[in-house]
């Protein structure tokens, strides 16, 4: 075997010959190539025109937008801000310069940000606030010299592999044109373009004699797309109708153009050795093997198990350089950069350094055959979440394994876990330091400003630093808008931010006008929520949305007193606190980083600033968020009590903490019914609105339901063990299925109380377990409009529980 792998490297690296060039050559002639394949400036600045007509319709005369050469950037990408017209009332009063449109963009984003104090969020995290943009003619002036901003590396990459999931799954062209306006006002220039891939390989596939029969075991439903395509799971969720094959076509070419127009270089998906079953019957001598169980609970071969085809396969390069040559067939010649992970949570089977690079190079060879100009682009997250396996000799050959310039790696967890620092700048591959920050598309307060205010720079300007780009790879999008505008500026920024200054800017433009005690409010969240320097990975576990399932029968207090249980179970009703105590470490424990008494401060100024703001709708959103963090923080102590009770046998205070915990989900519940952006029905109503058909409908809406509560498979008596992986604060999600699993589950410890037995378990999650699979089923309708004054709302909860 050792010959034969010694063998199978000289003749995959002869047949994929290493350039020598130093990482910045390789990287200008990168960015040669794909500047020549950007669209034509007139192209670019009718896009650019474009995005400011759809942001700012009334302000589409006053500015001028034009494309120019990286000569008059110095030789960098860059935007440039001057005064037109200054002599005159006519005609344009601000002229924007950039490399790109996606530069125009920035610049006018910039200008917006910096001189008219405007903000630009998602519109599920309230929106744009343009209210403080003066009137046309009446724009600020900018310094007579004007401004330039030059990007000190290359790249502002935008997704994860999963986003296309938990966040763009439902999405239609309009939706679509949205997000991608708000990528290029951030200046994302290389985002991730993964809609669609299903259809070519269905083509891709077919011409391998696989039928679309066989692909139905194979592509995963719409919400469980990214995971059947990282080879996690098969079938789960599907079959894949033929009308959505088409539709995600479509949209795919869509999409592509419009970033195109814009000058961003999309990064196309690539083969990772994730294969049908069929595949294996058809070619019976491949080296294809099964992988083991990911996360089923018994192993089901339904959608467990999938099969890998090794990258040492001949195969392999046959179908990849297939699928490669046929995306460019429909797309046209796009891009040269392509996503591959095929070591992503799926180790090679032996560490051998020899046989890690023959893998890498046949990966690689895959890529190359398809786009002679073709660079690797590759997530770390495997570098982190596999550490034990990936020690340098086996990080060198994997990232080694191709031409030098021919890789580009995601450090996918830098705000947390930087690899950078620890693996000598990833042994000179050339990288991009990322955010990861959210996992499962949760709704967290959640964030590390400091990391993300310095990070860049220390990578940027550490020694021997390969450094190419900031990237931003959450799971899923459309929470903490704060953390995405500060990482965003900083692909621009050469220095570091000062965050509380930055901060009292940012509430100023996001709310449209300066208030003083939200001010206050911010520089608390800053030291607070948004300062998770404990270095764990945020998932949110708050117990409402990611209920314990455990049995509290099974672990008694022993070494507590009775005194002191009282003294525990008394302390939040005596004093009204909301920090959490210390507990006996057999008790369940949520994530918690901070002061929560200083977050209720935070709320407080929050809502002494209301009355200035009321009206704004980002205002809206960020009391309406901070209150159910609040709020949630809260119910995690309201259930130890409660579980602290039942284990002392104390009817009477388990029988009071049981029934807050559960009024605290209602409470919450009409709280979120107050914004329009944490409802359960925009979800569900958005899969649906895609369905061609009411059996497709159905499909739809199942998915949508399960992704976001059981998630994966179960048993009568065991839940996933992905269950509330993509757990969500929405309305009508706690009232139709948090708030069930709550009262069910006290219902049986109430049971276990009355009749001094112990908690019956297993009939709990039989229970549980077929209230849950008709929730997944179920066709309720639930609101898409909001009802109720946030602003009195998150009052009265204030005042009931912290006055």
């Amino acid at each position: 075997m050792p010959n034969f792998k010694t063998q199978l490297l000289i003749v995959i690296l002869v047949l994929v010959p290493i350039v020598a060039l130093s990482e910045p050559e390789a990287v200008e002639a990168l960015l040669r190539r794909l500047d020549s394949k950007r669209s034509s400036a007139s192209v670019q600045e009718a896009a650019a025109k474009a995005v400011l007509k759809r942001l700012l319709p009334t302000h589409v005369d006053s500015f001028d937008f034009k494309i120019v050469s990286k000569e008059a950037c110095g030789g960098q990408s860059c935007f440039l801000l001057n005064n037109n017209n200054l002599s005159s009332r006519q005609g344009p009063e601000i002229q924007i310069k950039g490399t790109t449109a996606v530069e125009i963009a920035s610049g006018l984003h910039w200008y917006l940000k910096y001189w008219c104090g405007a903000h630009v969020s998602w519109d599920k995290t309230g929106g744009v606030q343009v209210v403080s943009i003066p009137k046309p003619g009446s724009l600020p002036h900018v310094r007579d010299e004007g401004l330039k901003i030059q990007r000190p590396i290359p790249w502002n990459y935008y997704q994860n592999v999963v986003t296309s999931s938990y966040s763009f799954v439902w999405w239609d062209w309009e939706r679509w044109q949205k997000e991608i306006d708000w990528m290029a006002l951030q200046g994302i220039n290389l985002p991730l373009a993964f809609t669609g891939q299903e259809s070519i390989w269905q083509k891709v596939f077919m011409d391998f004699n696989i039928s679309k029969e066989d692909l139905n075991d194979f592509f995963g439903g719409p919400a469980f797309l990214a995971w059947a395509r990282m080879g996690n799971l098969h079938a789960w969720g599907g079959p894949l109708s033929q009308n959505w094959l088409d539709q995600q076509l479509v949209l795919q070419k869509q999409i592509l153009t419009r970033m195109l127009e814009l000058g961003m270089t999309p990064v196309l998906p690539s083969f990772s050795g994730n294969v049908p079953a069929a595949l294996k019957k058809i070619y019976p001598s491949a080296n294809i093997t099964r992988l083991g169980d990911w996360n089923t609970v018994n192993g089901d071969p339904r959608w467990c198990c999938t099969y890998l085809l090794d990258p040492s396969d001949t195969l392999f390069v046959e179908i990849g350089t297939a699928f490669i040559r046929r995306q460019v067939e429909e797309y046209g010649d796009v891009t040269d950069i392509y996503n591959c992970d095929t070591f992503n949570e799926n180790s090679p089977p032996t560490n051998d350094p020899a046989y890690i690079s023959s893998l890498g190079a046949a990966v690689y060879k895959a890529m190359s055959k398809g786009d002679k100009d073709a660079v690797w682009l590759m997530q770390g997250w495997l570098f982190y979440s596999d550490s034990s396996f990936w020690k340098p000799p086996q990080m060198k050959a994997l990232l080694h394994s191709v031409p030098f310039g021919k890789m580009i790696v995601l450090d996918l967890f830098a705000d947390v876990k930087p690899i950078w620092r620890t693996s000598s700048q990833f042994y000179g591959t050339p990288y991009i330091w990322c955010l990861l920050h959210n996992f499962g598309g949760n709704i967290e307060m959640y964030g590390i400003l400091d990391a993300v205010s310095s990070g860049p720079v220390d990578a940027r300007t550490s020694e021997n630093s390969t450094m190419v780009g900031v990237g931003m790879c959450m799971e899923g999008i459309e929470h903490n808008p704060v953390i995405y505008e500060l990482t965003s500026e900083m692909a621009f920024r050469s220095e570091k931010v000062q965050v509380q200054d930055w901060l009292k800017t940012y509430s100023r433009r996001r709310y449209g006008k300066t208030v003083h005690q939200v001010e206050a409010a911010w520089e608390i969240l800053h030291h607070t929520i948004y300062n998770c320097t404990d270095g764990i990975a945020d998932h949110n576990t708050d117990f409402i949305v990611k209920f314990p399932d455990w049995d509290p029968s099974s672990n008694p207090i022993s070494n507590i007193t009775k005194q002191n249980q009282m003294q525990m179970l008394l302390a939040l009703d005596r004093k009204r606190r909301v920090l959490l105590q210390e507990t006996s470490a057999h008790l369940p424990q949520a994530h918690l980083w901070y002061s929560t008494q200083e977050v209720v401060n935070a709320l407080r100024l929050f809502l002494d600033g209301g009355n200035d703001l009321s009206g704004s709708l980002t205002y809206r959103y960020d009391l309406v968020d901070l209150t159910r963090q609040v709020l949630s923080k809260l119910a995690n102590q309201v259930y130890v009590d409660a579980v602290t009770a039942y284990q002392g046998r104390d009817v009477k205070a388990y029988s009071l903490h049981s029934r807050n915990f559960v009024q605290l989900i209602k409470d919450i519940d009409v709280l979120l019914a107050s914004d329009d952006n944490f409802l359960l029905g925009t979800w569900l109503e958005s899969a649906k609105k895609l369905a061609a058909n009411p059996t497709e409908r159905r499909q739809y809406e199942w998915n949508a339901r399960t992704q976001v509560t059981m998630w994966f498979d179960n048993t009568k008596t065991n839940q996933s063990k992905l269950h509330d992986y993509a757990n969500k604060f929405w309305s009508g999600l706690l009232g139709s299925y948090y708030l069930p699993r709550a009262s069910t589950y006290f219902s049986y410890l109430s049971k276990s109380l009355r009749d001094n037995k112990d908690f019956e378990v297993e009939e709990w999650r039989k229970e549980w377990i077929s209230l849950s699979n008709g929730w997944q089923a179920g066709t309720e309708l639930y609101p898409v409009k909001a009802k109720g004054d946030a602003l009195a709302i998150s009052r009265a909860l204030y005042k009931k529980y912290f006055s």
